[in-house]
């Protein structure tokens, strides 16, 4: 499967941005997908997941309730909402699928490119 991030940009601190993942090949209603983020230097880190269904859906701690998961099955894409965005949400932001729910890069076999999100303090 294929996967390409979208909906990236540069918003203020405190402002929102929605992320899209769509896929091209297969549908993704068959894939759990995560989406990560990756500063310079630093591993990618896990953001957040959601199943295939779309009824589980997990996030980083340190998100505290800023951000959420969602897919439309219909539409082969998963979206993430991030709210209140911080100066430290500031990386490029990667969505990855597999056939099973992972918290970590290596949970996930298929990865889009990124899409670069950049908030100004």
């Amino acid at each position: 499967v294929q996967l390409q991030a979208s909906g990236g940009g540069l918003v203020q601190a405190g402002g929102s941005l929605r992320l899209s993942c769509t896929a091209s090949g297969r549908t993704l209603s068959n894939y759990a997908v995560g989406w990560f983020h990756q500063t310079p230097g630093k591993e990618r880190e896990f953001v957040a997941a959601i199943s295939a269904s779309g009824g589980i859906t997990r996030y980083a701690e340190f998100l505290k309730g800023r951000f959420t998961i969602s897919r439309d099955n219909t539409k082969s894409t998963v979206y993430l909402q991030m709210n209140s965005l911080k100066p430290e949400d500031m990386a490029t932001y990667y969505c990855a699928a597999n056939p099973f729910l992972g918290t970590t890069a290596r949970a996930y076999a298929f990865w889009g490119q990124g899409t670069q999100v950049t908030v100004s303090s």
